[in-house]
């Protein structure tokens, strides 16, 4: 397109033409356009990929039960809506292109200037062919050139100038201010590469409805293009309707190009008075009337040129015949460079211009929306980071509490433990002594029982048993008021310290509730001392036996156990051990007796009495020894004595003397019976006493274990917590991060295409 630049080229083609159309392309300034919208497509693409990703990265923290809030809601409605603004934005920037608007009087040569712009005969131009719509033209990348027609999505396929013109004309229902897009081939114009888009219009004077054409074609135009006739000065419709384009649109671009230069060389003489008359004219018009440059920019907006002249160079050129061939009017040559020298201006302009106005506004929303999402992520870092710090203080506060549990409880467990031996010690000695001291009193208990009384055995049974559970219960009854009081009292005082002393370890709402928690029910000791199991061996001698008789005798002096054996002959009889009370398993077993003094005098006296009762020898001789030493009136007297209280005793021996002697052997018996399980009673209860000591206690350890298992639930709890707030910390960084990269890379294209554009 330029004979000044040459481009480089950068691609592999076979033809001559494409290879020099590929040269003129790479150093067209319109490539800045097209390296700035990959750019910031690029970036948006970039944009919407890290939105997505932080829309999905807060939504999970945000619905993650697990931790405590670091995001809200309103965070995640916020970064969702950044998602569907860049997603939109993105589509508009893929559309996004050049646009220059040409607008004049009827033929003017707006076609022919953008004919020989595109360097091919694209649009219907010359005599005859008058453009009656807005023809937009743009690339395509097929092959093959088409129509498209306004609400239609059918594809006209035109080949040729005049197919398009035929098409243009037979369809009747274009009318001025309808829209036609010639699709031309990108292969065949280097000039619709670049995102380029030309708008070719009706002409100005044949309309009234500027404003709708203002409205509908001309706010989205980067650069306009007024094409005047040379061989007449500015109209005033062609500045009435760019003084409404300036009052639509801020500060627009507009080129003034004088077509039809080339008649001035029919009068060279007046050549350069009329073009600084119409340099003057149009200076006026862009700077006085529209105040869209200075005088000194004025002269890079005003061009006079020969359309209809490049085109055909440039045709003929594209064919391989020389550019000046054929015939031109002489100063072809400045009027081909005035032409390029526009071009260049144009592509400058248009590609700075839009740039500016295509791509700077969602640069700002693109820098919004990133330090947006930037501030966001630096808040959720900072608020995981707090709460990671408190969970670092919660567990290592638990960890100090669960040690101090520990060691509290291993002290209070030794303290504990000690009391309890100390009590159950005080208890077994008080039990023991309080059993004694009533076993000694056992016969005014014994007094108390009531019962009819006979010697038969069935009564007997019967009193027996009934005794046996009067013993039972009045026993149990004077060992409780002895000691359960006390005993009860001095449990109670050691619950409670235990409960004081654990209390501490406990969480404080355990602490209000440890009574529910650990009931203290009313402790009473059980004296089971088994009466009729113990007794269940004793026999009674309820047999009348005179005082002074032989038996009685040897019961005095040896007691009523000795005596039986004397009596059946302890000589003859192998000792055989006590006969025990079965009380209970668990009950420790009667001592059996030993070979003591009492076991000889027994011997003596039975050696005795089977002496004198081997021959009566003796007693005759004894007789005779006292008779003759006292005298008969003193032995009849002492005879008829013994014979009296015989019968004394014998009278007195009735049913009520009978049952003061089943009292008092029964009471003799139980005594010594009851004395052997003195230990045994006092060891029970200490146990009773321990237990419900060592119940009380496990309660409460186990109050302090689930107090133990919730600080460990707790302290694991923590830990999870802290590695997840850990790996969001570190995703919430990257994520900031990725926002700041963002931004410079917003920074660096403001920089290199925004600013510069300025």
């Amino acid at each position: 397109m330029s004979l000044v630049f040459p481009r480089p080229n950068t691609n592999a083609v076979h033809s001559k033409k494409d290879k020099r159309l590929m040269a003129e392309v790479n150093a067209s300034p319109l490539k800045h356009f097209v390296t700035a919208k990959k750019k910031i497509n690029g970036i948006f693409d970039q944009l919407g990929v890290y939105i997505k990703e932080s829309a999905s990265f807060l939504d999970d923290t945000h619905k993650n039960e697990e931790l405590d809030p670091v995001t809200t809601e309103e965070q995640v409605q916020e970064v969702q809506g950044y998602l569907a603004k860049v997603a939109g934005i993105g589509e508009v920037l893929a559309r996004r292109h050049m646009k220059v608007v040409f607008f004049g009087r009827t033929s003017n040569g707006k076609s022919s200037v953008i004919n020989a712009m595109l360097c091919d005969k694209v649009l219907p131009s010359g005599i005859g062919h008058t453009t009656n719509c807005f023809l937009r033209v743009e690339g395509t990348d097929g092959n093959e050139a088409f129509l498209l027609t306004e609400g239609s999505e059918e594809r006209k396929s035109i080949k040729t100038v005049n197919q398009l013109a035929h098409a243009l004309h037979q369809d009747e229902d274009l009318d001025a201010g309808s829209l036609v897009c010639v699709m031309w081939p990108k292969a065949k114009c280097v000039l619709l590469r670049d995102d380029l888009v030309l708008v070719d219009s009706p002409g100005i004077d044949v309309t009234t409805e500027l404003d709708s054409w203002i409205d509908k074609f001309c706010l989205d135009a980067d650069v306009f293009v007024l094409v005047a006739n040379s061989e007449s000065t500015l109209m005033q419709t062609e500045k009435s309707f760019f003084h409404k384009v300036n009052e639509r649109l801020s500060s627009p671009n507009i080129f003034i190009l004088n077509n039809r230069w080339d008649a001035s060389a029919s009068e060279p003489e007046y050549m350069e008075e009329v073009r600084r008359q119409h340099m003057d004219r149009c200076t006026n018009f862009l700077v006085d009337e529209l105040g869209l440059v200075d005088r000194a920019q004025a002269s890079d907006r005003i061009f006079f040129v020969s359309a209809k002249e490049v085109l055909q160079a440039r045709v003929q050129k594209a064919q391989g015949m020389p550019e000046a061939g054929g015939a031109l009017a002489e100063g072809f040559q400045a009027r081909m460079f005035e032409f390029q020298n526009f071009e260049r201006r144009f592509e400058e302009c248009i590609s700075q211009s839009a740039v500016k106005t295509k791509f700077e506004q969602h640069t700002v929303r693109a820098k919004q929306i990133s330090e947006a999402l930037r501030r966001i992520m630096d808040s959720v870092h900072i608020a995981a980071q707090e709460q990671r710090i408190y969970c670092l203080d919660t567990k290592a506060d638990r960890q100090d509490r669960l040690e101090f549990i520990d060691k509290q409880l291993d002290l209070l467990s030794m303290d504990c433990k000690a009391k309890i031996k100390k009590i159950t010690e005080e208890v077994e000695r008080q039990v023991s002594n309080a059993m004694s001291e009533e076993i000694r009193k056992l016969h005014v208990l014994v007094d108390d029982y009531h019962m009819d009384f006979h010697p038969s055995p069935v009564v007997l049974k019967v009193y027996k048993n009934e005794l046996h559970r009067h013993v039972e219960m009045g026993l149990g009854k004077n060992m409780s008021e002895r000691c359960s009081t006390s005993i009860t009292s001095a449990l109670q005082a050691t619950q409670t310290d235990m409960i004081d002393g654990l209390k501490p370890l406990l969480p404080n709402p355990v602490r209000e509730q440890v009574d529910k928690l650990v009931p203290r029910q009313c402790f009473n000791l059980s004296y089971d001392l088994a009466c009729d199991k113990l007794c269940s061996d004793f026999q009674e001698d309820i047999s009348f036996h005179f005082s002074l008789g032989w038996t009685m005798l040897v019961n005095r002096f040896l007691g009523p156990k000795n005596t039986r054996r004397a009596l059946m002959g302890y000589s003859d009889q192998v000792p055989r051990p006590m006969a025990l009370t079965p009380v209970s398993s668990s009950m420790p077993p009667f001592p059996q007796s030993s070979v003591t003094q009492e076991e000889l005098m027994v011997s003596m006296v039975t050696g005795l009495a089977s002496l004198t009762s081997r021959t009566s020898m003796g007693v005759l001789v004894v007789g005779g020894v006292v008779w003759k030493a006292v005298g008969w009136r003193l032995i009849a007297l002492s005879v008829g004595l013994y014979g009296l209280l015989y019968i004394y005793e014998r009278l007195t021996w009735t049913t009520r003397a009978k049952e003061r002697a089943f009292k008092r052997q029964f009471v003799d018996y139980a005594s010594e019976k009851l004395q052997l399980i003195v230990s045994y009673t006092g060891s029970n209860c200490s146990h009773q006493v321990q237990q419900e000591l060592a119940g009380v206690f496990a309660q409460l350890c186990q109050q302090v274990d689930v107090t133990r298992q919730n600080l460990e639930d707790e302290i694991t709890d923590m830990n999870s917590k802290i590695e997840l707030l850990d790996s969001l910390q570190s995703k919430a960084k990257l994520l900031r991060n990725k926002a700041g990269w963002l931004d410079s890379e917003l920074n660096m294209f403001t920089q290199q295409y925004l600013h510069h554009s300025k």
